[in-house]
């Protein structure tokens, strides 16, 4: 590992160490710390047991807001360190969570991690063929047994989907809308700093068209990752029966 890819790596851990401290300051910890203590009292095997177990064996605790994001480290099995977080959110945008979060914190990896990118491919491949998991939480699976669970996740097969959907095209145009926009204004940003009225004035509209045109993709996907999910909750409903 090149003294770039160690830089790299120290940034990543430093920002994700410091996020979560940040998040820690406007809850009051002593709550999951008892949350953290009751999984810790499930039985050998379940779910719930194996994440306190892991939270202990890393020096860690459950991130208020988070905790069934810590779930899907264990049942995934990605380690509970800042690179496997971004080979997480590669997994899960592999499986359908199409949220803000989930977008920003792989961008922020993949940036920094040129030399793990064959490795976050594979990782969204293997999302795309497990069970989706993106709505599971901590109430509703810490009881569960960890193996059954991960069998059902992995052991899956996706209903095969027409090659040509509606929905299909409609993530084709939000991302394409990201994308673009995203690129117009990192285009037009230069020019905003610019003492000249005219690059002011005619970087500043296209730099507004980008922003409205990468919210709208970013809304477009907020709306698919919805329906997905109600398609999830049904399904992981059918699961329990």
């Amino acid at each position: 590992m090149n003294i770039f890819q160690l830089i790299a790596r120290s940034i990543i851990r430093k920002s994700f160490h410091l996020s979560v401290w940040t998040i820690e300051q406007f809850y009051d910890i002593a709550v999951y710390e008892e949350k953290a203590r009751q999984l810790d009292e499930l039985p050998e095997g379940t779910l719930g047991k194996d994440i306190a177990a892991c939270l202990k064996r890393n020096g860690l605790r459950l991130v208020p807001g988070y905790e069934s994001h810590d779930l899907k480290h264990v049942l995934l099995g990605f380690k509970m360190t800042p690179v496997d977080e971004i080979r997480l959110q590669a997994f899960m945008l592999g499986n359908g969570n199409y949220t803000l979060p989930s977008f920003a914190i792989f961008i922020f990896g993949a940036l920094f991690l040129p030399d793990l990118w064959r490795t976050f491919y594979k990782d969204y491949l293997d999302g795309r063929q497990a069970r989706p998991v993106s709505s599971w939480t901590i109430e509703d699976y810490a009881h569960c047994n960890t193996a059954a669970l991960r069998a059902a996740v992995f052991h899956y097969a996706p209903a095969k989907k027409q090659r040509i959907t509606t929905a299909g095209i409609a993530l084709v145009g939000a991302y394409t809308a990201i994308t673009l926009g995203t690129l117009g204004m990192l285009y037009c940003l230069p020019f905003l700093f610019s003492s000249s009225m005219e690059d002011l004035v005619g970087a500043g509209f296209p730099f507004v068209g980008g922003a409205m045109m990468a919210g709208a993709g970013l809304m477009a996907l907020s709306n698919l990752a919805n329906g997905s999910r109600k398609v999830q909750v049904a399904a992981d409903a059918h699961m329990h029966q």
